[in-house]
């Protein structure tokens, strides 16, 4: 490790910064596909599916809600 540390080091700083950019592209991208990943793992899990479907419920009678009285405001008295 020591060896490729000087052996970056003495490149020119044009062929630094390149080194720099592809390594912090390909960083992102692990972490990205590994945040995907557990993200795909934990809404398959059942307890995530309840809890979810539990959080969106004033969603929904929100949405009613709005509906609801759209309906009444566009429809003739």
């Amino acid at each position: 490790m020591k060896k490729i540390i000087h052996h970056i080091r003495k490149q020119p700083e044009k062929v630094r910064r390149h080194i720099l950019h592809v390594m912090t592209v390909v960083i992102a991208v692990v972490l990205i596909f590994l945040w995907l990943y557990s993200l795909g793992a934990n809404l398959t899990d059942s307890n995530t599916q309840i809890k979810v479907s539990n959080d969106l419920k004033p969603f929904s009678a929100l949405k009613d809600n709005l509906i609801g009285g759209y309906k009444s405001l566009s429809e003739p008295q």
